[in-house]
């Protein structure tokens, strides 16, 4: 199925429903986003979980500024030139990671394809930082795919995350539509030199984008034969009528044949349901 702006027009069913963010939890944890000069995913991806999770005071901390070099069809993150690299933005996610005392955190950024290391040097810094002054919390890396400058790579498996995530984001025919400068491949490239380093890997999946069911078993068995550990399957909410639209809402019942399915071919961990996004649960994935 093509997408086009036609298929846009559908409503959106019940149980679509997202909470609204309140509670003092959710205060505090904005509070010191701001205070800190802070990117969380979390607001600049329009996230439908931010006041599930900033309630629960957490939140996905973005590194490398909050313009994506990237024009992804589905993202709600703005595209442009970034500013320069802000070489003490590790120490400063650092502190607030103590600061905000979390067990768990999740880091991730905006590709930086302008940049000769893909923003790699300072990723391993922030992973640096937070073990320096929080060395018991445990946290996963949302990673690019550094344009498959497997030297960039490196620096991230150099850094010894618990878990480092690379989302897959579609099925392999809709990728170019999708993710216009990002290749299925070489997606699937990353995640299969992460694990033969002996990294646990995890990656995430929007649904609705216009993609089969037999494409979504496809991408699966996909994932499953370079050997991701855990995988989040979600549905795609169009952030803007700019953005691509949305093809069709995946049913809850359908997420749990899809979440059943992936558990037969290996999985340690998946989260499947309308609402699920990449970091959605994550503190239950370290293993």
């Amino acid at each position: 199925m093509e997408i086009t702006q036609e298929t846009s027009r559908i409503k959106k069913p019940d149980w679509l429903r997202v909470k609204l963010p309140t509670g003092a939890e959710y205060v505090k944890v904005r509070g010191i986003v701001s205070k800190h000069k802070l990117h969380t995913i979390c607001e600049s991806g329009n996230c439908p979980n931010m006041g599930e999770c900033w309630g629960e005071g957490t939140a996905t901390f973005m590194i490398l500024g909050n313009i994506c070099t990237r024009s992804c069809g589905f993202c709600a993150v703005a595209t442009g030139k970034p500013k320069p690299a802000d070489w003490d933005e590790p120490k400063r996610i650092a502190e607030s990671v103590k600061l905000m005392g979390v067990k768990h955190c999740v880091i991730t950024s905006v590709d930086r394809d302008d940049l000769k290391d893909g923003g790699s040097i300072i990723w391993a810094e922030t992973i640096k930082e937070i073990r320096k002054v929080s060395p018991t919390t445990k946290f996963e890396c949302l990673i690019p795919d550094f344009a498959g400058k497997w030297e960039n790579l490196q620096r991230i498996i150099d850094a010894n995350a618990d878990i480092v995530s690379h989302n897959i984001e579609t099925v392999r025919r809709l990728t170019a539509q999708v993710r216009i400068q990002a290749k299925y491949d070489r997606s699937l490239e990353v995640l299969k030199r992460l694990g033969e380093a002996g990294v646990k890997t995890k990656s995430g999946l929007m649904l609705g984008l216009g993609e089969t069911e037999e494409e979504i078993f496809e991408t699966i068995d996909d994932l499953s034969h370079v050997k991701c550990n855990v995988l989040t399957m979600g549905q795609y909410l169009q952030p803007t009528p700019k953005h691509l639209p949305v093809a069709r809402f995946v049913h809850p019942d359908d997420f749990l044949r899809y979440k059943n399915y992936a558990l037969t071919k290996g999985f340690r961990f998946v989260e499947s349901g309308p609402l699920v996004r990449s970091s959605y649960h994550a503190e239950k994935h370290i293993f």
